[in-house]
């Protein structure tokens, strides 16, 4: 009895610091999407893309937040797989020059 005692203690020691050991972040990307087709995409690429943990859409204000591990990705990556989908995502929201 003792010994699965132990054997649980350490295992739920060593699953608390594989999580400790993750670096979670959030960045507010802009990316124009017209419809919910966009969003669907952005949904089925993005969310699958290494480190990424969550993504959360917004078809009003054209933003994605994604929440990832910084130890597994970073702003250039998410940028470059939004751009591999053909939405362009910015760190600034576009400007309304011209109007």
């Amino acid at each position: 009895m003792k010994r699965i005692i132990l054997l649980l203690l350490t295992l739920s020691l060593s699953l608390g610091m594989m999580w400790a050991k993750q670096n979670k972040q959030s960045v507010k990307f802009y990316v124009p999407m017209h419809c919910q087709t966009c969003i669907d995409k952005i949904y089925k690429t993005i969310a699958f893309e290494e480190g990424v943990k969550d993504l959360q859409c917004d078809l009003k204000t054209q933003t994605v937040v994604v929440t990832y591990d910084a130890n597994k990705t970073n702003i250039e990556k998410l940028q470059k797989a939004f751009a591999a989908i053909n939405k362009p995502a910015s760190l600034t929201p576009p400007s309304n020059s011209g109007q």
